[in-house]
């Protein structure tokens, strides 16, 4: 089963990630990999085929969370930097939002990147997440200012 799989690092982490993907590159040959800027130039280094979308500041958070709103994302893995402030942290927090509402497997190390790479459900396994019905929120009754 093909994965459209997310891999975003900060700066401080684009080693961590780097070599993540080069011990991993034959479990992830195959599958359709999104990055956001010069982690998708690095990556693009080691595999193949890598979509890069914008750095992260300049709308590549944003423009993964919209493939995530789409449902075009099966999972993120996000080697975030949590001792570096970022100037996009809106942006950041936005993506870990919609990962979060979409419920998609999401990794922000390199232990839980292991852990969804090894599952049965990577390799062996069509994998839909349950979703949660949004229904009520979108016909909610929302008062109507009328001057």
């Amino acid at each position: 089963m093909i994965k459209n799989i997310a891999l975003v690092a900060h700066d401080n982490r684009k080693k961590d990630l780097v070599e993540w993907v080069k011990h991993n590159r034959f479990k992830l040959i195959g599958h359709n990999i999104f990055a956001t800027g010069t982690t998708g130039r690095l990556i693009s280094e080691v595999l193949d085929g890598v979509v890069s979308l914008k750095s992260g500041p300049l709308g590549g958070d944003q423009q993964l969370g919209a493939l995530i709103a789409e449902e075009k994302i099966d999972f993120m893995i996000f080697f975030w930097d949590p001792m570096t402030n970022q100037p996009h942290d809106v942006d950041v927090k936005a993506l870990l939002r919609m990962t979060v509402l979409y419920n998609i497997p999401t990794a922000c190390n390199r232990s839980t990147a292991d852990f969804l790479i090894t599952s049965i459900l990577f390799s062996d396994q069509e994998y839909r997440p349950v979703k949660r019905d949004y229904e009520s929120y979108l016909h909610r009754e929302v008062q109507k200012n009328i001057d």
